[in-house]
């Protein structure tokens, strides 16, 4: 069909074409023409087919009909041409136009393909899109369900730490880095009298008072500098009035990524601790100050009856007379070294016994301590055998009152419980090894013994041998024990066999130094000196004037100042020993009247004392020329004849130190030396350390109230350390805290800056003194 429309279109179109190229009335002529001659012919052929004959007539007819006819067929004809010429060049307008058409509607179908494409593809993509927008709300759901969880495990976690926080008794607050808080618990609420909002912003200094809030931005200051906590102890006011002793500890924090937010600050309340520190450091004090004052006490008298017993035994006396001053003295002798052992008991309640080591002459030592026992062995009739197996080291390094109080307490045992034969006393040495020997002294008796069951247990505190022959002679049950604990901190050893019935053997084992220092006692130089002795205590006159006249001095006694006066008026004296605690007066004033009048000169006056406050330069600008602590010492006396009368002949004794000198300059001999003849050096060294430890506290509130500009604080403190500075002999350090307690003085706070300044480096260079002072005390006199 489109191959035939398709022919049918190319002969129409080349007809019309044919028309259009010859012209219409061309072709209506030959039209007309071919018309004729088409009706002749048919005419003649319709004639001849139907009559046989032709006429011509039968061709008028036709060819008039035709020529009516013929231009109306042409017209029509014609008018069909064009009309289908027209419709041809119209169907081609129309078919270029439906071309133009199509080729848009190509274009638009492939549009809309490739927008269909896209539109497929925006689809998917929106699909998928919409798919992971469902997958990211499914997730985002998911995670605001955690999140939601953890919000609310954090409120409980944050409920639960902040009920926490409130409920402990300890301070808890922080501040950030501009130093203003920000957040507390509940203690710092009532500690501050403020709310935690009411507190948030603010800084130390508008929640505390000035001296509090200083010392806390100080400690601040100090953890932001080294980025490190801190430990300080202070005393903070609550704002009900309640005064708290609190231990603080103060730390740097972070966040996640390292960035330092401020400090934690937690505090707790240790006041009871610090009450029950201070109530036992006072127990210990007044134990302490008990057994010196007991031993001060007790000592004086003691020393006065072993020292007139023993001179008393140098005259002449009957045996009978003999006997019973012996047994004085013995006694005596007894009674110190008991209280020797109440005084050790204390020390090893309080881990504190020490050694002391001096250098020690050791056939000396062993010849005084038998002189002494053979005195008890004679009152029981018993025999006394001593022996020393030479060699024997000269000189050794021990502890003489120690190592004494071990023998005395095995021989004095060894006398109790033997009624009759024998106690032995022996000492050998071994050969010298590396400047160290090894001395074993043995104390035998022939005794009622010990049974070996008891042997374990004899040195055990308390403990006591029970034994039906020797039910009197029980004792205290503390020697032993604390013997035991002496030879182990001597680093030796302390064995014992015994025997029923046959009898005891102890033997003490020591590793002694051998000395390279021995000591030299001094020789007196001087004799016939006429002495002027003015003390108010009967036993102490009787001691100190037998000593001097044994001595080889003439002794005239005063017992009241006013009397030295009137009697130093009448006659000159080549020496007034001046006590300082008189009745009437002062021993100073006495001095100052003696120079006054002029009663003195080319006179040495020396001062003697028990117990003073003052260092040794005072006494010499009150017009002393020496001091001599009580209870006087044989040595001690003997070294001041020697330096007063003999300066042209000097008496050798052991190398001074070299920091004596210094040493009697701020510190007070004579107390210290007075403190070690009572409470020994032990308790002397013990007492330094107490002070060594309270002294930088002290220092701290002194120098926080001075800061503070609380006079009536400073004064108090000051006192405290010149309380304390008097008590272990830092005279310096004691002069210097008076000067600051004395808080009316009209130019006080003028010079309390460098009064303080001077008492922090009189501190630091004094205890490095008295330590060396303590440390050279090592020679037995």
């Amino acid at each position: 069909m489109q191959s035939t429309s398709s022919q049918n279109d190319h002969w129409a179109i080349r007809f019309a074409q044919f028309v259009a190229r010859f012209g219409t009335v061309r072709i209506s002529i030959l039209f007309v023409f071919l018309t004729l001659l088409f009706t002749i012919a048919g005419s003649y052929f319709i004639r001849m087919y139907m009559t046989g004959e032709v006429h011509i007539e039968d061709f008028v007819s036709a060819i008039m009909l035709t020529l009516l006819s013929a231009p109306w067929v042409l017209y029509f004809f014609s008018e069909l041409v064009n009309q289908l010429q027209q419709s041809r060049t119209n169907l081609k307008e129309v078919v270029a136009q439906l071309e133009r058409l199509r080729e848009e509607d190509v274009l638009l179908n492939r549009e809309l393909q490739n927008h269909v494409r896209q539109l497929n593809v925006e689809v998917e993509e929106r699909r998928k899109a919409q798919e992971d927008r469902e997958k990211v709300f499914t997730e985002l759901e998911h995670e605001i369900s955690k999140k939601s969880e953890q919000e609310q495990q954090a409120q409980r976690l944050s409920t639960l730490l902040r009920s926490i926080i409130d409920a402990s008794p300890d301070l808890i607050y922080y501040r950030n880095e501009e130093g203003r808080f920000a957040g507390c618990n509940r203690v710092a609420e009532q500690m501050t009298g403020k709310t935690e909002a009411e507190l948030i912003g603010l800084t130390p200094h508008q929640v505390y008072d000035e001296e509090l809030a200083r010392q806390v931005v100080e400690s601040d200051h100090e953890v932001l500098q080294s980025n490190a906590g801190i430990t300080e102890e202070l005393w903070l006011r609550f704002a009900d009035g309640r005064k708290r002793y609190y231990e603080m500890r103060k730390v740097p924090f972070f966040d996640k990524e390292g960035n330092r937010l401020g400090l934690l600050a937690f505090g707790r309340d240790i006041t009871e601790r610090k009450q029950s520190q201070v109530a036992l450091e006072k127990a210990s004090r007044d134990k302490t100050a008990f057994i010196a004052t007991i031993s001060h006490e007790l000592r004086t008298p003691l020393n006065g009856i072993v020292g007139l017993s023993r001179m008393l035994r140098d005259t002449q006396l009957t045996d009978e007379q003999f006997g019973w001053v012996s047994t004085i003295y013995a006694s005596a002798i007894t009674l110190g070294n008991i209280f020797n052992d109440i005084i050790d008991l204390d020390k090893l309640g309080r881990d504190k016994l020490e050694l002391s080591l001096k250098t020690v002459n050791l056939k000396d030592f062993f010849a005084e301590l038998s002189s002494i026992i053979q005195l008890l062995v004679a009152d029981k009739n018993l025999n006394f055998q001593t022996h020393m197996d030479e060699p024997l080291p000269d000189f050794v390094e021990a502890d003489g009152t120690r190592l004494r109080q071990v023998l005395w307490n095995l021989l004095f045992n060894a006398v109790k419980f033997t009624q009759k034969g024998s106690v032995s006393f022996t000492m050998t040495a071994a050969a010298p090894r590396q400047g160290v020997c090894e001395v074993v002294f043995k104390v035998a008796d022939t005794g009622v013994g010990i049974p070996e069951s008891e042997l374990d247990k004899i040195f055990a505190m308390y403990y006591q041998v029970q034994h039906p022959d020797h039910q009197s002679a029980t004792g205290t049950g503390i020697g032993l024990a604390i013997c035991k604990q002496m030879v182990d901190l001597m680093g030796g050893e302390i064995r014992v066999s015994s025997e029923v019935g046959k009898g005891t053997c102890f033997s003490v084992i020591l590793p002694l130094a051998i000395s390279t220092r021995p000591a030299q006692m001094a020789e007196i130089k001087v004799s016939g000196l006429k002495i002027l002795l003015v003390e108010d205590i009967e036993l102490n006159v009787m001691v100190a004037k037998a000593l001097l006249e044994k001595l080889g001095q003439t002794v005239e006694v005063a017992m009241t100042g006013q009397q030295a006066l009137d009697m130093a008026r009448q006659q000159q004296y080549d020496l007034i020993l001046l006590d300082i605690q008189l009745p009437d007066m002062n021993g100073f004033d006495v001095a100052s009247k003696l120079h006054e009048e002029d009663l003195v000169a080319g006179t040495p006056i020396v001062a003697l004392t028990a117990n003073v406050i003052k260092a040794r330069q005072e006494y010499l600008d009150q017009g002393m020329d020496d001091v001599i602590s009580k209870p006087i010492k044989k040595s001690r006396v003997i070294e001041m004849f020697n330096t007063l009368f003999c300066e042209n002949e000097p008496v050798p004794q052991l190398q001074d130190n070299p920091a004596q000198t210094h040493a009697e300059s701020v510190l007070d001999m004579d107390m210290l030396q007075m403190l070690v003849d009572t409470i020994g050096a032990e308790m002397l060294s013990t007492s330094v350390n107490v002070f060594n430890q309270s002294i930088p506290q002290y220092m701290e509130i002194l120098m926080t109230n001075l800061s503070a500009k609380d006079k009536d604080e400073v004064c108090s403190q000051a006192h405290k350390i010149k309380g304390a500075a008097g008590s272990v002999g830092l005279s310096r350090v004691q002069k210097i805290a008076n000067q600051i307690q004395q808080g009316d003085h009209p130019a006080w706070w003028e010079n309390v800056y460098d009064w303080v300044e001077e008492l922090q480096q009189a501190l630091k260079l004094d205890m490095q003194a008295l330590h060396h002072w303590l440390a050279e005390q090592n020679i037995d006199d």
